[in-house]
Order: C-alpha cells, then sequence, then structure tokens
C-alpha cells in the first residue's frame, strides 16, 4: 500500500513489511559493469526475471533506468541503489542525498546506502543515514559495511537492515580477506546482533558457501557475481583447468 509524504512519491511498503518480505530468502543482485554486454536495463532485466524463475525471493538493482525496468517487471522485493567511485576507486554505494532521491523514485522497496566510516561531503555512512532518517522519513535502509565497527555504528544511526556487501571492498578489508567470503565475519556479526537482519552479501561463490551462511542465523543472502557474470566464471573455470 502505498504511503505518501512531500519528500517521496510513493513508499511501496512500511519498513517492517520490506524487511519481513525478505526474511530466509535468497536474493540476486543483477547488477553488470562497463563492458560488459549485458550493462543495459533489458540485460539485468533478463538477469532479474531468469532469478525469479529460479526461486529467488528478492532482487538487488543498481541504477535509475535498470531498476525501473525491473520493478516494472518483476514483482519481488527491489533493494535499489546507485554505484559510484570515491577518489581511491573503490566502489561507493548511495551516499548522496540526491542519489537517494532518484533511486527511490524507481519504486524500490529498500534503499541500500554505503554505511562505512568513509566520508563524502562532510558525512561518515553512519551520520549520512542518520540524515537520511531526517530527509526521507519511512523509508526502508539497508546499511552496506565492511566492519564490525561499521555495522554497530549503522544500527545505532536507525538502519534498519545491514549487509556484509562491502567486505572485501574497501581499502582496509581488501588487504584481510583477499577475494574470499569472510564466513568467521559473517558469524560474528550475527552473534554481536542476534535477531537484527544481517544479509550475508559479498564473495558467495558457490552453494556450498550459501549453505553453510545460510545456517548461521543470517536473514537473507545475496548473490550477484556467480550468477549475473558469465564472463567472471568463465574466468575461474580457464584458471583452474590443468592441462
Amino acid at each position: 500500500m502505498g504511503i505518501k509524504n512531500k519528500n517521496l512519491p510513493i513508499i511501496l511498503n512500511n519498513k517492517r513489511e520490506a524487511i519481513n518480505k525478505i526474511k530466509h530468502k535468497f536474493i540476486v543482485s543483477c547488477q553488470a559493469e562497463e563492458g560488459s554486454p549485458f550493462n543495459t536495463p533489458e540485460g539485468v532485466a533478463n538477469f532479474a526475471i531468469a532469478a525469479k524463475m529460479g526461486g529467488a525471493g528478492g532482487i538487488r538493482s543498481e541504477g535509475v533506468e535498470k531498476t525501473k525496468l525491473i520493478r516494472s517487471l518483476i514483482n519481488l522485493p527491489l533493494i535499489g541503489l546507485i554505484k559510484n567511485k570515491y577518489p581511491d576507486g573503490f566502489v561507493r554505494i548511495t551516499r548522496t542525498f540526491e542519489e537517494v532521491k532518484k533511486i527511490l523514485d524507481t519504486g524500490i522497496d529498500i534503499v541500500a546506502i554505503d554505511g562505512t566510516s568513509r566520508v563524502v561531503d562532510g558525512y561518515s555512512g553512519p551520520e549520512f543515514i542518520e540524515s537520511c532518517r531526517i530527509k526521507f522519513p519511512g523509508i526502508c535502509i539497508l546499511a552496506d559495511i565492511s566492519t564490525l565497527d561499521d555495522a554497530a555504528s549503522c544500527i545505532d544511526s536507525g538502519a534498519d537492515a545491514i549487509s556484509t556487501c562491502l567486505r572485501g571492498f574497501t581499502p582496509d578489508t581488501e588487504k584481510v580477506i583477499k577475494g574470499k567470503v569472510d564466513i568467521d565475519f559473517i558469524r560474528k556479526l550475527v552473534s554481536r546482533h542476534h535477531g537484527f537482519p544481517i544479509l550475508a552479501e559479498g564473495l558467495i561463490n558457490t552453494p556450498a558457501e550459501a549453505k553453510k551462511i545460510s545456517k548461521l542465523g543470517v536473514w537473507s543472502i545475496v548473490v550477484g557475481t556467480a550468477i549475473t557474470r558469465p564472463h567472471k566464471v568463465t574466468e575461474w573455470y580457464v584458471n583452474a583447468l590443468e592441462w
């Protein structure tokens, strides 16, 4: 049911409804990077359609036009974001008020926001989340984090859920985990914030890893690359061969 306010055209679900809809669901991150033949609204929308056919319970989407198309075709809980980069080249997720407004206008259920301690326009991630709570009342916020401290600060600042997707994609954590999913980190995060919605995401590349993580008490599991980046999966096989 839509909720109208002066800041947003429509909020599709209240916060608790949006979070409950993705509990114990497998979510597919339908994104494509520059240079990929799938890097069009139609390309990622086809990924989303295929994900729904396979039993996905939610979609994570990047970019305004791509997310609009997915929203028009897929009746699943939709996490939206706008991806950019920090000056050092590392990924940045939805970190300006303009970006938040643009992605909310696509009709998403949950907005993903960079919850790391890095500063953009004078705001750290948790400070930005706290400000979004005031500027966009009623929205459902998923904080993308990389450390235990990030998670605690984002929860204190009003995040409705936490995603581990930036673990390994910040300058400090990239050196720690070296391209492998950090299952021990997910275990610690769930233990420290028992009952809080924790989405395991980032570098989960096999069903076996997902199965192991599902037993840790996470709210949901999100997988992207292993499903929607066939060139990367092809590289894994090519690099593994021994003739």
